[in-house]
């Protein structure tokens, strides 16, 4: 079992950027396919962009040539680059490893609003 640990949210304009961290404890994440999972308020948790141990990386279509998935095997920690973030994109945001029952993380509130 790996404890995964989100930070990086916050509350930020229409248009603005912020990067999301997922470090990995007691256990490595490397070789595993990854995921970015968010939640708003109301609705089913989705995926939102994933990437395969060899780096291959995939993406909600409405997330597509704005937010870029990336992972630092060294520091066991995996990366959500946010830009041009909309209001619709406001959510709990989560990673865990694909395909594994890993208990969910505490995530972290990002928050676009004016």
């Amino acid at each position: 079992q790996v404890r995964l640990v989100e930070s990086g949210g916050g509350l930020v304009q229409p248009g603005g950027s912020l990067r999301l961290s997922c470090a990995g404890f007691g256990s490595s994440l490397n070789n595993y396919a990854m995921g970015w999972y968010r939640q708003a308020p109301g609705k089913q948790r989705e995926l939102v962009a994933s990437i395969t141990g060899g780096g291959q990386k995939d993406y909600l279509d409405s997330v597509k040539g704005r937010f870029t998935i990336s992972r630092d095997n060294a520091l066991n920690t995996l990366y959500l680059q946010m830009n041009s973030l909309k209001p619709e994109d406001t959510a709990v945001y989560y990673c865990r490893r694909r395909y594994s029952s890993d208990d969910w993380g505490q995530g972290t509130q990002v928050t676009v609003s004016a």
